[in-house]
């Protein structure tokens, strides 16, 4: 029973750790299906950034926080790492940084979709 339960506990734990390696999924959010983070937050693209260039910074990345990407992460499936503008590494998709926002409270809020005259959208996987 020991030793069952044990090898339950290790493929969980393996489970957990490649499931912790992708930097967004597809979640449900107020806007439908979207890109969500580990937390089940929704990540939004800005349309003033260029292809792998953020130009949220500043004030803007205290409101619209980007998806930090740790150093050493690897690109896969659509996704690419953006060198910030302090140097730090951030998760894109498909060439367009992203972000959450402060004012979405919980796992599936989708608030900032549609701000700044249309510029801030819900990333759609």
């Amino acid at each position: 029973m020991l030793k069952t339960l044990s090898l339950a506990v290790v493929i969980m734990a393996a489970a957990a750790g490649s499931a912790l390696a992708a930097p967004a999924m597809a979640g449900k959010t107020a806007k439908g299906e979207a890109l969500v983070d580990a937390h089940g937050m929704t990540l939004y693209t800005f349309s003033k950034d260029g292809k792998d260039m953020s130009a949220c910074n500043g004030k803007c990345a205290e409101n619209w926080p980007p998806l930090m990407a740790a150093k050493g992460a690897k690109a896969e499936a659509g996704y690419s790492i953006v060198t910030r503008q302090d140097g730090s590494l951030q998760w894109a998709y498909k060439g367009k940084p992203l972000y959450t926002f402060v004012k979405d409270e919980k796992a599936g809020d989708a608030s900032g979709d549609g701000l700044l005259n249309g510029a801030w959208h819900v990333a759609k996987p």
